[in-house]
């Protein structure tokens, strides 16, 4: 039985984007940076956004996790990158944030009890739900809202990393009383003693100001 020729293409048939070469470079240096554990699905997540005219989940940086176990699924540059995705609104939709969370192959069973642990619904809070999870990859308050600063600041990394601090404020409180063993009058405290600091400061707060000798401890289980 004859078989069906397969047509055959010329060089000149193909076309080629001028674009791809940069389109293929830009691509290896994201993943290069973001690592991610499953390449297929992260590439096909990547492209997606592109075609879409939407953030890629792509780390600003290579991580090192310096002293630390070589498997930490969740890190404060994956945080940073749901937070360029799904930032943009004060409110989201729990299914894009599982889209999200399955694309940068991010373990089921962390965003389950974190959804547990803030009561989260089909819609949730993006902030309060970053600011949980930045507590759950430091070892005390003070270092989770360290982490809240640098993920959310304008400044250049190295800055000081300052937010508004109405921001610093709300997202704090959440996170006391989350933690539900922090006083609201140990919480109070720690929020008139930086008032000073950014009264002079233009409404801005910074980890230095929080991190100082002279402010008490964010909870009081903390070492001062």
């Amino acid at each position: 039985m004859p078989q069906k020729e397969e047509p055959i293409y010329c060089s000149q048939q193909i076309n080629i984007p001028p674009e791809l070469p940069d389109i293929l470079k830009q691509f290896t240096k994201a993943a290069i940076r973001t690592q991610p554990k499953d390449v297929l699905q992260w590439a096909y997540a990547y492209f997606d956004a592109l075609s879409k005219g939407e953030t890629p989940p792509v780390k600003e940086r290579l991580e090192f996790q310096l002293g630390q176990p070589l498997e930490k699924p969740l890190t404060q540059g994956l945080l940073a990158v749901l937070h360029k995705q799904l930032g943009g609104k004060p409110v989201i939709e729990l299914s894009s944030l599982e889209e999200k969370w399955k694309h940068l192959s991010l373990p089921k069973d962390t965003l389950d009890e974190l959804l547990r642990l803030g009561s989260f619904a089909e819609e949730l809070k993006w902030l309060h739900f970053l600011a949980l999870a930045c507590s759950a990859i430091s070892e005390n308050l003070t270092l989770a809202m360290k982490t809240v600063c640098e993920i959310l600041t304008t400044d250049l990394e190295g800055g000081p990393a300052r937010i508004p601090f109405s921001l610093f404020k709300e997202l704090f409180t959440y996170l006391a009383e989350t933690d539900g063993e922090i006083p609201k009058e140990h919480v109070d405290a720690v929020i008139e003693h930086l008032s000073y600091d950014v009264d002079k400061q233009e409404g801005q707060v910074s980890p230095r100001n929080f991190m100082s000798d002279s402010c008490p401890p964010l909870s009081p289980n903390e070492n001062s």
